[in-house]
C-alpha cells in the first residue's frame, strides 16, 4: 500500500478537457501548493468533483471491468495470454490485469480522498455555503463508497485508507488489511452521506441522491445474499432496506427505462434518463476515453482503423443457450445490441458501405479472407460504435466517447425483485414481481409461462440484460452468496470451453451455420474435430481474487497467511 498512499499526495495536473458533451469534465489544481487558493465558489468544487467522473476510473474499465467482470463469468470467450487467464481460471497474483484493477480502484478513492480531505475547511474558510460543500463531499463519497463495495466483491479484503496525509505525517504506509464487513460498512456510510446530501437533479452525467440509493440498494441486497447462505454477514432486514432504497428510486426519481435498448448504446443517447451512474468517457486521447470498441470491435471496417482487437472474442456457448432459453418462442430485443450473429444488420455501422452485415466469414472481391470464424460463430458487439462517419467522432487512440454504464435504473428494477423475493422460491405477483416484467417487457419478451419467477429465472434475466457491462460477476458473487454448492454447479456446468467447427472444409457453407458443428471441451466429433481446451473447475479458492503480488511484496501485511482486521470507525 505505501505506493497508493504516496499516489494520494501526487500533483493531479490541471488538464481542461474540451467536448461537447461534456462540459463539466475538467481537471483542477489539487497539490497542496495551490489548493489553499481553490475551492472558492461552488464553481470550483464541481469542477474539482468532475476529475472523479474520467481518467481515475480507466484503470479499472479499461480491461480489468470487463475481463473480471463479463469473461471469468463466463459470459465471453477469449482466451488470450494473461487475458484468457481470466477464461481459464489459470490467474495468479502476477496477472498484470489483477493489478490494473486493484490499483485502479485505489486511484478513484486516491482521487476522492484528496477533495474529503482538503475542500471542505478550506471551501468553508472562504465562505462557501455548507450545502454546496455537502454537496460536493457526497460526489467524492459517492465515487470512494463504490470503489469500497468492488474492492469487496473482487477480492474480499483490502486495506481502508482515510485521511492518507496523516498516515504519511505519522510514517504509517503500512496498512492491514480490513475484513470484508468493514469494506461495506464503511462503502455503506459513505453511500448514506452521498443519498443523504447529493442533489435530485443535477447536469447530465452528475450522480444524484438516486445514485447512491441505487447503490445501497445493491450494497444491500448482497449482503441479504450473505445471509441467506448463513454467512455472518447481513441478515433478513438488509433485503427490506434494499427494496425501500428500490422503491425510492423506481417511484419517485422521474427517471425511466428507455424506450429502445439498442439505442441507448450509441454516443448519442448516454445521458438518456436510464442511466443513474456512468464513467464520463470523452474523445480526447487514450486514458481519457471508453477503449472498448478497440478491445471488442471485430474487425478495421466497423471501426475505421486499425484499433479492432475484438476479432476472437464472442460470447460463449452457455450465454447462447441462456438467452435463447429465457426468450422461450419470442426473440429478445436485447440481442443484437449485445453480439452479432449470421444475418445481422447494422445500417448505422459502416454507413459508408451502406452499413455493416455480419457474416461468420467475409472475403473481398478477391476472395481473399477479411473476417474469420469465432469459436461460437458470434461477435460482440456492447460498446461497438463505428467510426467517424457514423457518428461524428474521430477515434483515433481508443478514445470513444461513449460512456461505460455502471448504474441503469433497469439494474434498480431487478434488485427490488431480488430484494423483495429475499429467500423466498418465487415470485408471482406484487411490485417486485412487476418491475421484472418491466424490464422483459422492453425486450419484447412476455411474463414466464408458469407466472413466477425464481431465483434463477431473475438471474438468467440480470445475465442478458447486463451483458458486457462487467456487472455479471457480481451477480455471480450474489449466487453464491445464497447458495454456494448452487453457484459452484452453475459455473462448472457452463462449458464455457465448448466451441463450434467447421464440418467439411472443403464446402460452400464457411457462411452458414450448418457447415459448423458443436464440440465439447476434450471431446472430439465424428468428424475428427478435437476441443482441446480444458473443462474449467471452479473452486471456492477462485471466488475472490487474490492480491496483487508486487502489492504484497511491498506490504506484507497484505499476505494471505495474514488475518484482516476490522476497521475502527471514527
Amino acid at each position: 500500500m505505501k505506493k497508493n498512499i504516496k499516489y494520494f499526495l501526487v500533483t493531479v495536473l490541471a488538464i481542461s478537457l474540451s467536448a461537447c458533451k461534456d462540459d463539466f469534465l475538467e481537471y483542477v489544481p489539487q497539490d497542496q501548493a495551490t489548493v489553499a487558493g481553490w475551492y472558492r465558489n461552488a464553481t470550483e468544487i464541481r469542477q474539482s468533483t468532475a476529475s472523479l467522473y474520467g481518467r481515475p476510473w480507466f484503470g479499472y474499465n479499461d480491461e480489468f471491468g470487463w475481463l473480471a467482470g463479463d469473461l471469468m463469468a463466463g459470459d465471453m470467450h477469449h482466451n488470450w495470454d494473461q487475458e484468457g487467464q481470466f477464461f481459464y481460471l489459470s490467474y495468479n497474483e502476477n496477472n498484470s490485469y489483477i493489478g490494473d484493477g486493484w490499483q485502479g480502484l485505489y486511484d478513484v478513492i486516491s482521487y476522492a480522498n484528496l477533495i474529503i480531505d482538503d475542500m471542505p475547511s478550506v471551501a468553508s474558510g472562504n465562505g462557501v455555503e455548507a450545502s454546496v460543500i455537502d454537496a460536493g463531499l457526497g460526489e467524492a463519497r459517492f465515487m470512494r463508497g463504490t470503489a469500497y463495495f468492488l474492492l469487496a466483491e473482487y477480492w474480499g479484503v483490502a486495506p481502508i485508507v482515510e485521511k492518507p496525509a496523516e498516515k504519511v505525517t505519522n510514517g504509517n504506509l503500512r496498512l492491514p488489511k480490513n475484513t470484508t464487513s468493514s469494506l461495506y460498512e464503511f462503502a455503506r456510510r459513505d453511500l448514506v452521506f452521498a443519498a443523504e446530501n447529493l442533489p435530485k437533479v443535477d447536469a447530465p452525467g452528475r450522480v444524484t441522491s438516486w445514485a447512491a440509493k441505487g447503490m445501497l440498494a445493491k450494497l444491500h441486497v448482497t449482503m441479504g445474499q450473505r445471509s441467506v447462505g448463513g454467512g455472518t454477514i447481513g441478515s433478513s432486514a438488509d433485503f427490506t432496506i434494499a427494496a425501500e432504497y428500490a422503491a425510492d428510486v423506481i417511484n419517485n426519481s422521474g427517471l425511466s427505462l428507455f424506450a429502445n435498448y439498442e439505442d441507448m448504446f450509441k454516443i448519442a443517447n448516454e445521458h438518456n434518463p436510464e442511466i443513474l451512474f456512468g464513467i464520463q468517457f470523452i474523445n480526447g486521447g487514450y486514458g481519457f476515453g471508453n477503449s472498448r470498441q478497440a478491445r471488442f470491435a471485430r474487425h478495421s471496417r466497423i471501426t475505421g482503423d486499425a484499433q479492432a482487437w475484438g476479432g476472437g472474442k464472442c460470447m460463449t456457448v452457455s450465454f447462447l443457450n441462456t438467452i435463447q432459453a429465457n426468450a422461450g418462442t419470442a426473440t429478445d430485443k436485447r440481442k443484437r445490441a449485445i453480439y452479432m450473429q449470421s444475418g445481422d444488420m447494422y445500417n448505422y455501422l459502416a454507413t459508408t458501405e451502406g452499413g455493416y452485415k455480419y457474416e461468420i466469414v467475409s472475403r473481398d472481391d478477391k476472395d481473399v479472407q477479411l473476417e474469420s470464424a469465432t469459436p461460437t460463430l458470434t461477435s460482440l458487439k456492447k460498446y461497438v460504435v463505428g467510426n467517424v462517419a457514423d457518428h461524428g467522432y474521430v477515434i483515433s487512440n481508443q478514445d470513444s466517447p461513449l460512456d461505460i454504464y455502471m448504474l441503469r435504473l433497469s439494474d434498480v428494477y431487478l434488485l427490488y425483485a431480488e430484494a423483495l423475493l429475499g429467500s423466498g422460491a418465487s415470485l408471482s405477483s406484487g411490485p417486485g414481481y412487476d418491475a421484472y416484467l418491466a424490464v422483459r417487457a422492453r425486450a419484447g419478451l412476455a411474463a414466464p409461462a408458469d407466472g413466477n419467477m425464481t431465483y434463477v429465472d431473475l438471474f438468467n434475466e440480470r445475465r442478458i440484460e447486463f451483458a458486457l457491462e462487467g456487472l455479471s460477476w457480481l451477480d455471480v458473487k450474489r449466487r453464491y452468496y445464497r447458495n454456494a454448492e448452487e453457484a459452484l454447479n452453475y459455473l462448472n456446468n457452463q462449458g464455457r470451453t465448448n466451441r463450434y467447427f467447421r464440418i467439411n472444409t472443403n464446402d460452400n457453407l464457411e457462411k452458414d451455420p450448418a457447415g459448423y458443428e458443436l464440440v465439447a471441451a476434450g471431446q472430439t466429433s465424428a468428424n475428427g474435430n478435437q476441443n482441446t481446451d480444458p473443462i474449467v473447475v471452479f473452486t471456492a479458492a477462485k471466488m475472490q481474487l487474490p492480491i496483487p503480488g508486487s502489492e504484497v511484496v511491498s506490504n506484507p501485511l497484505l499476505r494471505a497467511e495474514v488475518e484482516a482486521v476490522e476497521y475502527v470507525f471514527e
